[in-house]
């Protein structure tokens, strides 16, 4: 319809033109006249006819699209109200975070530091060994092996001139002797950690596993087992960090098989951990076996006084046995030469103000012991 009446205004303007070509000037102006107002007049009607058939055809189309768009509008907004949370959340962890890496940075500095000092209180031969000595008492500790009853510390012995001080005796079941010592080496692995480059790093790593190869020949050289009386034939090393021991082995895989072939067990807070458990264990069935041999005695002790004292009961019941048969005797004297007397005194005119009672003989007995678990003897006397 829209095009129609462009076509037609089209095809009229034209027309117009050409009829106001062939008219005077002031006809022209007033036959222009005209037309505009007459292309307004149908411009307005026909306007008006759209806008009514726009609005009437629209107005359904615009109510079902606003029924489609509003879930998806109620989406969004529950979306937006979700992802506003979720920033929140965000930001709120993100500080969290922050401050736990800065708090974690912080517990790195200090631990550095704290490593740094350890590292130089380590280079001292003296502190060194206490260190180790006292890794070595936690490690005992946390085994079970207490000081004052599984294992004796710094005990000195003396063997061709010269002094032997392991730095622990295990004391095993049976009065056995397990020999550890602490001194192992760590000077070159302290190096390595100060290395300021790979190189004088790998350097003092393979110093520090030659250290320990040595102090395995040194330690085999002593024959603790020697020494000590019913102490097996070997000694263990104690390297009191793990890290010490998987550096030296990085360098030298074949530590742990020169140790055994010298008669030294190479042993980290874990396995000796492990070592001194199984002693505990050990310790705990001789315990247990103790009880039982001291159980097996106080049983036997038992049975043979319950033996005894059944003999005395059967003495007893031997007894009871002859004070009844005395009784009945007694009960049959009484009534074969007192009462005929006592009755022949009423023949005279004894009147008594009571009757003498009737005696009944007991003719109960004493039950002989008869269980099988008796000694022999005691039946046969009882019988």
């Amino acid at each position: 319809m829209v095009a129609g009446l462009l076509i037609g205004l089209l095809i009229g303007a034209a027309g117009a033109s050409i009829v106001l070509r062939r008219l005077h000037k002031g006809e022209r102006d007033t036959f222009s006249t005209t037309m505009k107002a007459l292309a307004a007049d149908v411009f307005a009607s026909q306007s008006e006819s759209f806008l009514a058939l726009a609005k009437t055809q629209l107005e359904p189309r615009e109510k079902a699209v606003e029924s489609l768009v509003h879930p998806i509008k109620e989406s969004l907004e529950k979306m937006g109200t979700t992802l506003q949370g979720l920033e929140v959340a965000r930001q709120g962890a993100y500080s969290e975070l922050k401050t736990q890496v800065a708090q974690l940075l912080e517990s790195q500095k200090e631990l550095r530091s704290e490593t740094g000092n350890l590292v130089t209180a380590l280079r001292s031969p003296v502190v060194r060994g206490r260190w180790g000595e006292m890794q070595l008492r936690r490690v005992v500790e946390m085994a079970g092996m207490l000081a004052h009853c599984d294992f004796v510390e710094q005990t000195t012995v003396t063997a061709d001139g010269s002094r032997l001080r392991p730095d622990l005796l295990v004391q095993l079941p049976g009065g056995k002797q397990v020999v550890v010592d602490a001194k192992a080496p760590l000077q070159a692995y302290l190096d390595a950690l100060e290395a300021r480059d790979e190189d004088t790093r790998h350097a003092r790593l393979v110093d520090h596993a030659r250290q320990i190869r040595d102090h395995i020949a040194k330690l085999s050289a002593k024959s603790y087992w020697s020494q000590f009386p019913q102490t097996p034939e070997f000694v263990v090393l104690f390297i009191p960090g793990e890290t010490f021991f998987s550096a030296a082995l990085e360098q030298d895989p074949t530590l742990i098989e020169q140790g055994v072939n010298q008669q030294v067990i190479l042993a980290t807070p874990t396995t000796l951990i492990a070592l001194l458990r199984a002693v505990a264990y050990g310790w705990n069935q001789e315990t247990v076996a103790e009880s039982a041999r001291q159980v097996s005695e106080l049983g036997r002790d038992l049975y043979n006084r319950l033996a005894t004292l059944t003999g005395h009961f059967t003495k007893v019941g031997r007894g009871l046995e002859s004070a009844v048969r005395a009784y009945n005797d007694t009960i049959g004297s009484f009534e074969r030469s007192v009462l005929p007397g006592a009755r022949r005194l009423k023949e005279h005119g004894v009147v008594p103000k009571d009757e003498v009672a009737e005696l009944k003989e007991i003719e109960l007995t004493a039950r002989a012991p008869k269980a099988a678990e008796l000694p022999a003897a005691v039946i046969d006397d009882a019988a």
